[in-house]
């Protein structure tokens, strides 16, 4: 008897121990987080004041670029997730963004020289968008990136983003 009654205990823990795994593993049809998500924080808004907008850059030592805006009417903000090692792909913007990098580090390459430039957390920088084609990625293999990003002269409607052809002498 003892024998039956030690079998049926282990079977039991057996059986327990099965069932708290299988309720901690993950499912298999839980969905991954999308390689980019973009979530709007605010609906696209506009101007009610004549407003012109004028941005000057200066990258390393190259000469400033001033980017001019007559009308930057309908602004709309996200927050952009990027998981570690996606790439947003070369693309432009109708209109300036100004990034906030809050989590992680985004690694953004200008077509015009295909230099990486790092901005890690607490930093932020200026897309002069307009037809200035980029590419930008995480380089993280463990860590998401999270950017909050104000677009200008955003479209009333659709993407904030044009895909763009990749410049023949970058790498990335």
């Amino acid at each position: 008897m003892n024998r039956k009654i030690r079998a049926a205990a282990l079977a039991a823990a057996l059986i327990a121990v099965l069932l708290m795994g299988a309720s901690m593993l993950p499912s298999a049809a839980q969905e991954l987080p999308p390689p980019i998500l973009v979530e709007p924080l605010t609906g696209r808004a506009v101007f009610t004041d004549d407003v012109d907008l004028s941005v000057k850059i200066k990258l390393d030592d190259k000469a400033t670029s001033v980017v001019n805006v007559k009308d930057p009417s309908r602004t709309v903000v996200a927050k952009i997730t990027v998981q570690p090692g996606a790439k947003f792909g070369w693309h432009t913007h109708p209109g300036p963004v100004v990034a906030n990098v809050n989590e992680g580090e985004l690694v953004y390459v200008n077509a015009d020289d295909c230099v990486e430039r790092s901005y890690p957390t607490g930093t932020a920088f200026v897309d002069p968008g307009g037809g200035h084609v980029h590419n930008a990625f995480n380089p993280s293999t463990d860590d998401e990136t999270v950017v909050v990003a104000t677009f200008f002269a955003a479209p009333a409607t659709g993407p904030l983003t044009i895909p763009a052809e990749a410049p023949a002498d970058c790498t990335i």
